[in-house]
């Protein structure tokens, strides 16, 4: 529901530019400007308000305190803060090129914002007897950041993508309260069907004048496989079918191909804001998957 929320946050902001300007402006606008930092203030503001009140409530306590989930779910929790790092500061920097802010001072400002918004809940956990403050959470919210801020610095562009994409697994009836219950939170909660990718354009590292296919992208994904609790890797139940089930966790390395949507150059504009929406998302394609020290091939993986 957290990552939910934040979410929202961030694509209700990108739908308020997409509905009516699709260019940035080649000077300062202040009414874009203001609009911006005005809509970043109330989705901060109202989100982090929101958590306290309703995903925090029976678990706040004055105590300020730390806690140590370095080690939890091999790395899939940690993945998610690099990549929604990565996300909140090309978005927010996005808005304020958008407003004609000058590509180094809109890195910086959205660098900041990322910054700022993920360490407030961070501090927001700090305070819930269930979690705590997580030093390796703001480790990787600040790769994150960082990943989007130095291809930018480099290139003006991002030519190492980092993508994501989820697909149901069977493990959540074992720990639902955990996994997720429904379709929606089992999407969001059960790290088993995540998907994080590294999708590289060749084209991109290649002259312009390049045969190669200016859309194709390789991918490569990181994802954990039979990982039912957070902090053990051997985990049994008992099923009244077969007895005793056991889960062994593993990671899971993947390499697949992929679409880079915005190689694609649309006459329509609004199209083209919806490309670099939908390039977050790793396509569906055939992947080689290295899991457990064994090779396998899915024809179509997601």
């Amino acid at each position: 529901m957290k990552k939910l929320l934040l979410i929202l946050f961030l694509f209700s902001a990108l739908n308020g530019q997409t509905q009516r300007f699709f260019e940035n402006d080649t000077t300062l606008n202040i009414k874009r400007t203001a609009w911006t930092s005005g809509a970043i203030a109330v989705g901060w503001t109202g989100s982090i308000l929101t958590l306290k009140n309703v995903w925090y409530k029976d678990s706040w306590t004055k105590d300020f305190h730390f806690f140590d989930d370095s080690r939890q779910w091999l790395g899939m929790d940690k993945a998610g803060h690099v990549f929604t790092g990565h996300l909140i500061t090309r978005n927010i920097s996005s808005f304020y090129r958008w407003s004609g802010v000058e590509r180094k001072k809109s890195l910086l400002i959205g660098s900041s914002v990322a910054f700022g918004y993920l360490a407030s809940m961070e501090l927001l956990d700090g305070y819930s007897n269930k979690w705590g403050f997580s030093w390796s959470d703001v480790g990787a919210n600040t790769i994150g950041i960082a990943w989007y801020a130095w291809q930018e610095l480099l290139w003006k562009e991002q030519r190492f993508k980092l993508k994501f994409s989820a697909h149901l697994t069977p493990y959540a009836q074992y720990r639902p309260n955990v996994l997720g219950s429904t379709y929606s939170e089992r999407l969001l909660k059960d790290y088993n069907g995540q998907t994080y990718w590294l999708s590289i354009t060749p084209a991109q590292f290649l002259s312009a004048s390049t045969s190669f296919p200016k859309w194709l992208s390789f991918s490569f994904g990181y994802s954990i496989d039979e990982k039912i609790h957070g902090d053990y890797n051997l985990y049994a139940i008992l099923d009244g079918k077969s007895g005793i089930k056991t889960f062994q966790a593993k990671s899971q390395y993947l390499f697949s191909l992929d679409i880079d949507f915005e190689e694609f150059n649309p006459k329509k504009k609004w199209v083209k804001s919806l490309f670099k929406v939908i390039n977050h998302v790793k396509i569906p394609f055939p992947s080689v998957i290295l899991s457990g020290g064994k090779l396998e091939v899915s024809p179509l993986y997601f």
